[in-house]
Parts: structure tokens; sequence; C-alpha cells
């Protein structure tokens, strides 16, 4: 397989020095439409949505300032950990995708935390976050007609040699690297500011990790720090 080494570009960390990430791939894994421990684990986080740890709303506040300094609008394009947050106190629910996204929805929800999921045979080259400077061209769709639009200048994205994966920092993924229910080789991403604690982000990636191994006890994990 090419060499896959996801990277954090010195621009982003000036602007968020506290920014870490817990990057886990996984090879030979297993996904399915739907399975019963991941409806439970997503059931269980929509429950408990006000019973965070203590520092969720901090998390989330870090999060919101962090996109105020790019220019975007945190109360339109939340991050994805406070977006998924609004969508179940505002309709009870979240709809279920497949059992890992699900999980790691759940897993977003009880820690207060962006997670990224991806189809690892789907990139060009290693995903890198950097701050775009407006050519980089992003896959997307609207009213089900695919087109591709660039990420705004000064925007923090992540990115491929194909171009971008995810605009805003982790508000929206393209639909070239979701994960499907085909998906074998994947890569997710657990990215936390302060004040959270890097052993939370660690535990949220490790129960992740035990799942998938539940559903495919030889897979193969590789769990990093992007620090």
């Amino acid at each position: 397989m090419p060499e896959f080494n996801p990277s954090v570009s010195p621009a982003v960390r000036t602007t968020r020095p506290d920014f870490r990430a817990v990057s886990v791939r996984v090879f030979d894994a297993v996904n399915r439409v739907e399975e019963p421990e991941a409806t439970a684990m997503l059931r269980d986080a929509i429950d408990r949505i006000g019973d965070g740890p203590a520092w969720a709303d901090a998390h989330l506040a870090s999060w919101a300032e962090a996109y105020r300094a790019f220019g975007a609008k945190p109360n339109r394009t939340p991050c994805s950990a406070e977006a998924l947050r609004k969508r179940v106190l505002k309709q009870g629910a979240l709809p279920a995708i497949n059992a890992v996204v699900d999980v790691y929805n759940a897993l977003s929800l009880r820690y207060a935390i962006p997670v990224g999921g991806e189809d690892l045979r789907a990139y060009a080259g290693s995903p890198r976050l950097i701050v775009a400077d407006g050519t980089e061209p992003f896959e997307t769709s609207a009213n089900g007609e695919a087109l591709v639009e660039n990420a705004d200048a000064g925007e923090v994205v992540w990115r491929d040699d194909a171009g971008v994966t995810c605009r805003r920092w982790n508000w929206r993924q393209g639909p070239r690297t979701r994960l499907s229910e085909n998906s074998r080789d994947m890569w997710f991403v657990f990215e936390r500011l302060d004040p959270m604690p890097m052993e939370a982000a660690e535990e949220a990636a490790q129960t992740l990790v035990a799942y998938l191994r539940r559903l495919a006890p030889d897979l193969r994990a590789d769990v990093t720090t992007l620090d």
C-alpha cells in the first residue's frame, strides 16, 4: 500500500498550538449496513446527551473559537461534534448510516469530540491538515448533482493529492472518501483542543478499535498521535 502519513501544517499549528489528534488506521476491517451493538451504542449516546464530561461545553467552545479565527461562522457551520449534538437536541435522534459510522458518531457525542472516518483505499497520497489558499478543489453534491467547489482562502481543511477531503477543519466530509459497508481499510482521526484531556481522546480511539476488533478479530490497527 502507498505510504500514508497524516500531517499537520506549521500554519495550523501556529493558529492552534493546542491542537492534538489521535490517528487510527485499520486494515482488513469489517463494516455492516447495521449491527446491534452499533445501534445500541448510538442510542445510548443520544439518551445521555446531557451527561457529557465536565469539559464538554468548554471543548466545543474552543472549536467555535478556532472556526471564527479562520473566518467561519460556527453558528451556521459548526464543527462536526457540535453539529451532531445540535441535531440530537433538536430532533432527539440521528439517522443510522452504517455500523462503523454509527459507532464513531456515538463516540463523538459521548466525548464531545470531532471524529472523522475515511476509506483509506480512496485516498490519493497522505492526508494533511492545511490552511487553504483558495485553489483547492472539493468534490461535493447539491440537489443530488455532483459538483466541485473550492475551499475559501484561509480556511483550515484536510486534503490529499486529489483535493480537499473535509472542509472547515471537520465540518463537511466529501463523498469520495466516505466509509461504506464495502470499506475494509479505514482511517479515523479524533481531534481535540484544550481543555479536552488527551487521555480522553485516546480512550475514545481505543474504544473504536475495540469495537472494530469484535467485528474482525484479525484486523491490524495502528494508533498514533498527531502532535
